[in-house]
């Protein structure tokens, strides 16, 4: 089976683990395990579970043209392990029209996350996954995007026709085979024409040096520059961004040029994009991720003060790229086990998106936590097998139809601080951070709003 990470490297901080002599055994064998899978730059062989069979050429699927749109999106979706083309037919239906009322930006890797391996063999390709979800894609009206992540075992120290799963998501390419990556780009931008915008690798997944103690920017860069060029020699017009590093945060301080209520910023996550920046052979825009939470304290100084973290560190890349676009590849609001309930979720959110758009993200796409099975799926944008439309999917096509890139954004009045507003010159989006309902006078009119409730409000005539 086709594994998937779900909310990844977001929950395991790069920093070393400090296990005290009080702590069990078995909590340190796992401690390292996981440590390890996740850090190191591991190039043993892989004992492949999963055996290719080579599959009879198909031409490349006719994919319709994405829509024509007076302003790009902003906002997006990745799609994951489970998404609409595992539903059942009327789900899939529902869901495409989810997707597609508002057109939205639909990311999907290249490995992974619910496709197979593209290049089992050098030079045998598999597009039957990937065509699937390109399809879908373009059915539900979608700006399609292309992560380049992950890599065939074999540019891993793997061996041909195998795929190790276990090991996919946490190992780079070697050196020597980066020219067969930016190949493997080559042959999928010409797979996929209508493909304009691409994302370089996931996370900087196999660019930990533990002998350094920090990220491997300079083999990353490498990477990325093979990639762009090849690219670009496709189609000039083909987008490229990187370097989709994890920005992680601490509340306990420490050296970091960047820093506020919300924690202080790891500094060597942001060592590794001032290298790429000074190192690349050029860029579209660039791409990172993280999440509001510190990695020892959850959401300071609470859980919607610290949505603040995302508008400090956009408007720092902003700085230090020279106003290149702004890409947020995956963000996350929730600690674990936190027992929120879906009103609290999607109010955190849009306060989350709220920081987004008046920090001036060109891109955020949401990491979409859909599941195979029926039952509780928090966040998730439909209800997995049985159907029916999720908050969140609504609060996303909220903000795309009003909140696209390019429109300018006000702050709006409140008199209680406990509803946050934001409007453009035709709408106004509020949201209640208190688990009571608040009454109050927003952009001059009288609202009440109940717990974690969020509104639109029209203004100007609209």
């Amino acid at each position: 089976m086709i594994p998937t990470d779900g909310r990844h490297a977001r929950r395991r901080s790069a920093w070393p683990l400090a296990l005290g002599a009080g702590i069990l055994a078995v909590v340190l064998v796992a401690g390292i395990m996981v440590y390890a899978s996740m850090r190191t730059k591991s190039r043993s062989v892989f004992k492949g579970d999963e055996i290719a069979t080579t599959l009879p050429s198909e031409p490349a699927p006719r994919l319709e043209q994405p829509p024509a749109l007076a302003n790009w999106p902003r906002w997006g979706v990745t799609h994951t392990q489970y998404s609409a083309d595992n539903e059942p037919r009327r789900v899939a239906e529902q869901a495409r029209g989810v997707l597609g009322r508002v057109p939205m930006l639909q990311n999907q890797h290249i490995m992974g996350w619910g496709v197979g391996n593209p290049e089992p063999s050098p030079g045998q390709f598999n597009f039957r996954d990937l065509d699937r979800r390109l399809k879908f894609m373009a059915s539900s009206r979608a700006v399609p995007v292309i992560t380049l992540c992950c890599a065939p075992d074999w540019m891993k120290g793997g061996q041909a026709g195998r795929t190790d799963w276990s090991k996919n998501h946490t190992v780079a390419p070697k050196p020597e085979h980066f020219d067969d990556y930016a190949k493997l780009a080559v042959r999928v931008a010409k797979q996929y024409p209508t493909v304009k915008h691409y994302l370089v690798w996931n996370e900087f997944k196999g660019f930990w040096d533990p002998s350094t103690n920090r990220w491997d920017a300079e083999a990353y860069t490498e990477l990325y520059n093979k990639v762009y060029t090849a690219l670009k020699k496709v189609n000039k017009d083909i987008q490229v961004g990187g370097p989709y590093v994890p920005i992680e945060s601490s509340a306990k301080g420490g050296p970091s040029e960047l820093s506020g209520p919300w924690g202080t910023v790891d500094q060597r996550a942001l060592d590794a994009i001032e290298y790429w920046l000074d190192h690349k052979k050029g860029a579209d825009f660039v791409v990172v991720d993280g999440a509001s939470m510190t990695n020892e304290r959850g959401n300071v100084p609470n859980d919607f003060a610290a949505q603040g973290k995302f508008s400090a560190i956009t408007t720092w890349l902003r700085q230090k790229s020279h106003d290149l676009p702004v890409w947020w590849a995956e963000w996350y609001v929730e600690p674990e086990n936190s027992g929120w309930s879906e009103e609290k979720r999607t109010a955190v959110q849009a306060a989350a998106l709220m920081e987004f758009a008046k920090s001036g993200v060109t891109t955020a796409l949401y990491w979409n936590p859909q599941q195979r099975d029926a039952g509780e799926c928090a966040g998730c944008l439909w209800a997995p097998k049985v159907g029916g439309e999720m908050p969140m999917a609504g609060l996303l096509s909220g903000f795309t139809k009003w909140f696209p890139a390019g429109v300018r954004v006000e702050q709006v009045a409140t008199s209680d601080a406990k509803i946050k507003a934001l409007g453009q010159e035709r709408q106004v989006v509020m949201v209640n951070t208190s688990d009571r309902p608040v009454s109050a006078t927003v952009d001059g009119r009288q609202v009440t709003l109940k717990p974690y409730e969020i509104k639109w409000s029209g203004r100007g005539g609209a």
